[in-house]
């Protein structure tokens, strides 16, 4: 793409969107130029924030005419810098955040209508009002938007019941590269109409369009939930449980979480208020959320008799489940806020990979082993969703060591080994983040020549001025 950006065409997007859409201000726009994890910071034009999808539209017709990049962006909550801009200065950041309005929400029909910039907490609140719930949560919930995590297939804490965003979305409307608008809004559970562009849009991270709206699958609320921590002495013994606690509770459980020790000591001593669960220390932790509906039976119960059992079987060494709403936030918080402890403790090689249930336990203390061996004085910190084989896998330097030049130097290749040792397992590098700038050349280099090639030719078909979210996804 050849961006040749005109003093014209600012002065026309300024017309168009207004004081409240558009800046060129560098403080008014420095937040957004930097990713989450303060690895990656660029240059952009202007900031536009378009309140409807006609100004969506415009300027997309604006950009395209002028074949300047356009990088969407949601709370900015990416991990792998997918809503950052390069450093070249001609893009411009196209935020969603003024499209706020949740349109419709109905019971009868399970779905809410939310436009992207919905942030994920405000559609829980409003799902909840009506009885029913959106099931999808993370750490970021607070600021994540609908748009984004539609973009991006975040998984998050319920995957285990309810699957990825992907299995959330029941329509889309998006703004094409050719400026058109693509209403797939309604929510038909059965529609055979060739190809899904729903779900080919879903997960493109903003390279093939620009999400301005959703149409979301809701879920009856809980009448009551139970939420256990548990302290175990081996990850084996984790999925054991698991598959334990399937057959007696069948898929009332909701969240399946494993933690090391050292990552709930890191929040212990980073995140003000956290207090440690069980008396005793533990290898390995569980976070385990249990629900039911109205008029089934209480799940506190029914927990509290299966890790009974677990225990005298030996599957756990000590256990508790939360009295309160308020203790079962309290557990909630310890494992949402492993990434701002990891953070406050310092810098990282960061993974979020895949890789089938079964071998999940094993690459957990096997893969951390084999990482450290390779580069001696590395501290591997894992964990995440046993439910559905996807590890957070944090590489920390040797103690002592400059955390950025360590991550610098050694960073590259300490991904690359562990991307390796994940493929050999028949895995993902990318689990629920996405590829952004920082995973593209590892999936340039992984990925097969079908797969690459079957990507770039959806590019190219739909985007072949190259103007949607480049240098993401897609070299």
């Amino acid at each position: 793409m050849n961006a040749t950006l005109a003093p014209s065409l600012l002065e026309t997007l300024a017309t168009l969107l207004g004081p409240r859409g558009f800046t060129t201000d560098p403080a008014d726009m420095a937040p957004w130029l930097t990713d989450w994890r303060g690895r990656v910071t660029g240059a952009a034009a202007a900031l536009l924030s378009p309140a409807h999808p006609g100004e969506v539209q415009a300027i997309v017709r604006l950009a395209g005419q002028a074949r300047v990049p356009i990088v969407p962006q949601g709370g900015n909550t990416s991990m792998v810098a997918g809503a950052t801009p390069d450093k070249s200065g001609q893009a411009l950041i196209l935020s969603t955040r003024r499209m706020r309005a949740i349109r419709s929400l109905s019971a009868g029909d399970n779905v809410a209508v939310a436009e992207a910039g919905v942030i994920l907490s405000d559609l829980h609140d409003a799902a909840e009002a009506q009885g029913r719930r959106f099931p999808l949560s993370l750490a970021a919930k607070g600021s994540a938007t609908i748009g984004g995590l539609v973009s991006t297939n975040a998984g998050g804490t319920q995957v285990l019941r309810f699957g990825t965003m992907r299995a959330l979305v029941l329509g889309i409307e998006a703004v094409l590269p050719s400026g058109d608008l693509f209403d797939g809004l309604t929510a038909l559970r059965k529609d055979n109409r060739g190809y899904d562009l729903r779900q080919l849009l879903a997960g493109a991270e903003g390279t093939l369009g620009i999400i301005t709206a959703a149409s979301l699958r809701l879920v009856p609320a809980a009448a009551a939930r139970a939420v256990a921590w548990v302290g175990l002495a081996e990850t084996e013994a984790a999925l054991a449980l698991l598959r334990r606690l399937e057959a007696r509770l069948g898929d009332t459980i909701e969240s399946f979480e494993i933690v090391p020790a050292e990552a709930l000591r890191l929040v212990l001593a980073h995140v003000p208020g956290a207090r440690a669960p069980l008396e005793t220390r533990h290898a390995w932790n569980l976070l385990i959320e249990v629900t039911a509906p109205e008029g089934a039976p209480d799940p506190q119960d029914a927990l509290t008799a299966a890790l009974g059992d677990a225990i005298e079987a030996g599957l756990a060494q000590d256990a508790t489940i939360a009295a309160s709403e308020a203790q079962a936030e309290a557990l909630w918080k310890l494992r949402e806020s492993i990434s701002e402890a990891e953070r406050a403790d310092g810098m990282a090689a960061k993974h979020d990979v895949a890789l089938p249930v079964s071998a999940m336990p094993r690459f957990l203390i096997e893969g951390a082993a084999e990482v450290e061996r390779r580069f001696p004085g590395v501290r591997v910190l894992a964990f995440g969703h046993l439910g559905d084989g996807n590890v957070h896998f944090n590489v920390r330097p040797p103690i002592g060591a400059n955390d950025r030049a360590w991550l610098e130097s050694d960073g590259g290749a300490i991904s690359a080994f562990v991307h390796d040792l994940v493929g050999a397992e028949g895995g993902s590098l990318s689990a629920e983040h996405g590829i952004g700038q920082t995973k593209l050349a590892e999936f340039v280099r992984t990925a097969s020549p079908a797969r690459l090639g079957a990507l770039k030719a959806i590019k190219a078909a739909l985007d072949p001025a190259g103007i949607m979210n480049p240098g993401k996804l897609l070299p």
